[in-house]
């Protein structure tokens, strides 16, 4: 069942970066439109996560203190995306983005909390980051150096937060009130940036608002099931599951739509197919 609902955020993830890519198509990618997104995602996702925790809006300290870090963490990961992809190309922001998020947890799971290194955890990770390395474009040094390292630690500590939240011994919420939290807190944070950049905010169209919106409750509901699965699931068999998952989805949107996917993208998808596969079938 865990593995199902891990599958459902995977798919979500995977839907999520179509939206985004609209957003950017349609607002671009500018300091201001980084922001508007983050906001409007924020928004939304609040509203719809009241909806799901029956508007309960509990709270203990602990929730607030890691609601409150985790956004931050969530903030300066879309201020270091925006400096990236000034300087790297895409295919190398999206190396270290999803590397960051898989390798991250994966050792914080086994260095702290006593998971083990397995046969089936091994050649999934290792199939994952060779169907990532493969579909790289390699370029002399832009100056963006020092961005993948800020893209890979920020992102995965994305799934390191999570885990710390759900293992903790504090007095907290359910995982769904946490998330509402996160949302509360990322709105607040986006509508002080936007105030800050005043005038120079860029006013988004209407299908702009739309994306970033749809967007904003792929990703909320998506980390939400994420949360609830690492109640039962090890951090480090969730995560190269995820990232090899969100290979697939994305690669097959990409199918679906006229960004038909080059021959070393199929290849991709067939290393982190038999990643996961490893990962599924294998004991862990």
């Amino acid at each position: 069942m865990y593995y199902g609902i891990v599958i459902i955020s995977v798919l979500m993830f995977g839907t999520q970066f179509y939206f985004d890519d609209k957003y950017q198509k349609e607002n671009g990618t500018g300091a201001s439109s980084v922001f508007v997104s983050a906001f409007v995602g924020a928004v939304v996702g609040v509203l719809f996560l009241a909806v799901i925790n029956r508007f309960d809006f509990s709270l203990t300290p602990f929730a607030l203190t890691w609601s409150f870090i985790t956004a931050i963490n969530s903030v300066l990961c879309s201020i270091c995306s925006l400096k990236a992809l000034e300087k790297v190309n895409l295919s190398v922001f999206s190396l270290f983005t999803m590397l960051g998020g898989m390798m991250l947890p994966f050792v914080a799971g086994i260095a702290f909390y006593s998971e083990s290194i397995t046969v089936a955890k091994a050649i999934c990770v290792v199939f994952v980051t060779a169907a990532l390395l493969i579909t790289i474009k390699w370029k002399k040094k832009t100056g963006g150096e020092l961005y993948y390292f800020g893209i890979f630690i920020l992102n995965g500590m994305s799934g390191v937060l999570s885990k710390i939240y759900e293992s903790a011994e504090f007095s907290k919420v359910s995982s769904g009130g946490y998330s509402l939290w996160v949302s509360v807190m990322s709105a607040a944070i986006g509508l002080i940036a936007l105030i800050i950049i005043g005038k120079r905010v860029k006013t988004p169209s209407f299908r702009a608002i739309l994306f970033s919106a749809g967007g904003g409750i792929l990703n909320r509901v998506a980390n939400l099931l994420l949360l609830i699965s690492l109640a039962v699931l090890p951090v480090s068999v969730q995560y190269p599951f995820v990232t090899g998952g969100v290979i697939i989805v994305s690669t097959a949107l990409a199918a679906l739509t006229k960004q038909k996917p080059a021959k070393k993208e199929i290849w991709a998808v067939c290393l982190s197919f038999i990643g996961i596969l490893a990962l599924v079938l294998i004991p862990i």
